[in-house]
C-alpha cells in the first residue's frame, strides 16, 4: 500500500512540513457551513455562540493543518490529531447543542458509550487502521464516525450528572486507557503504514507506537475520569440535600 495513497499526501519529511496545509476546497467549505450554522442556530437561539466557534475552530486546526501530513508518516501524530478532536473540540461542540430531552436519558447516553467504544477499538486495530491509508473513503469513515460518535457521548455526558453519567465516565476512562496502554505496552509495532516513516523524525515505528498510545492513555482516561467525577460530586450533593 503506498503512502502516497493516503488523502493527506505522502509522508512528510521534517523540512518541508510547514508548507503541508490541508487545503481540500470541499473540507474547508464543510467545516465552514457547520460552524456558520451552529453559531447562526446559537445565536438565534441566545445560546452560547463562544464554545460552537473554538470546537469548530480547533476541528478545523485538527484536520487543515501540517497535523493532517504529519499523521501519514507518524501514528503519534495520528493519535494526537483524534485526541484533539475528541478531547478538545468534540466537548466543546457538544456542550454547544440545544439541550434535547433525548440526551438527559440514560439510554441515549450508554448507547452512545457503546457506539464509541466500539468505534475507538475498531479503527485503531491494525487492519481498519492501514485501509484508510488507502482509500479517501474510508478516511473520512474513520474520522466521521470517531468524531460524531466522540460528540454524541460529550452531549450526553454533559447533560447528566447522576450514577449513569458517573459509571459511564468511568468506563469511558477505562476503555480509552485501555486501549492506549495495549497500544503503548505492545512489544511489535502493529501499524504497517508507518514501518518506513518514522525515521526521518527519529523515531523507530515501536517508538513511534508507543509515543501514540501514551497521546491516547494519559489525556483519555484523565479527562473521562474527570467526567466521572464531576457526576459523583454531583450525586454526593444530591444525596446531602435529600438528608437534610
Amino acid at each position: 500500500m503506498p503512502p502516497g495513497l493516503s488523502y493527506c499526501g505522502a509522508p512528510p519529511l521534517p523540512g518541508a512540513l510547514i508548507g503541508r496545509f490541508n487545503l481540500d476546497p470541499v473540507l474547508i467549505a464543510a467545516l465552514f457551513a457547520l460552524a456558520a450554522f451552529h453559531i447562526v442556530a446559537n445565536r438565534r437561539a441566545a445560546r452560547p455562540v463562544a464554545p460552537a466557534a473554538a470546537g469548530w475552530a480547533i476541528a478545523a486546526a485538527a484536520l487543515v493543518s501540517p497535523l493532517c501530513a504529519l499523521s501519514v508518516a507518524l501514528f503519534s501524530a495520528r493519535v494526537a490529531q483524534h485526541m484533539i478532536l475528541l478531547l478538545a473540540a468534540a466537548p466543546l461542540i457538544a456542550g454547544a447543542l440545544p439541550d434535547r430531552p433525548a440526551l438527559r436519558r440514560p439510554a441515549s447516553l450508554w448507547g452512545a458509550s457503546v457506539t464509541f467504544f466500539l468505534t475507538l477499538w475498531f479503527w485503531h486495530m491494525p487492519a481498519p487502521y492501514a485501509a484508510t491509508f488507502a482509500s479517501p473513503v474510508t478516511y473520512w469513515l474513520m474520522h466521521l464516525s470517531l468524531f460524531g460518535t466522540g460528540i454524541w457521548l460529550w452531549a450526553a455526558l454533559l447533560r447528566q450528572h447522576g450514577p449513569s453519567a458517573l459509571a459511564a465516565g468511568v468506563v469511558a476512562s477505562m476503555q480509552m486507557g485501555l486501549l492506549g496502554a495495549v497500544i503503548a505496552l505492545a512489544s511489535w509495532p502493529m501499524y504497517r503504514p508507518h514501518y518506513l516513516t518514522t525515521t526521518a523524525w527519529g523515531l523507530t515505528p515501536l517508538a513511534d507506537q508507543q509515543l501514540g498510545g501514551v497521546v491516547m492513555w494519559v489525556p483519555g482516561c484523565l479527562l473521562f475520569l474527570w467526567v466521572a467525577l464531576r457526576s459523583l460530586a454531583a450525586t454526593w450533593r444530591a444525596m446531602d440535600r435529600a438528608a437534610a
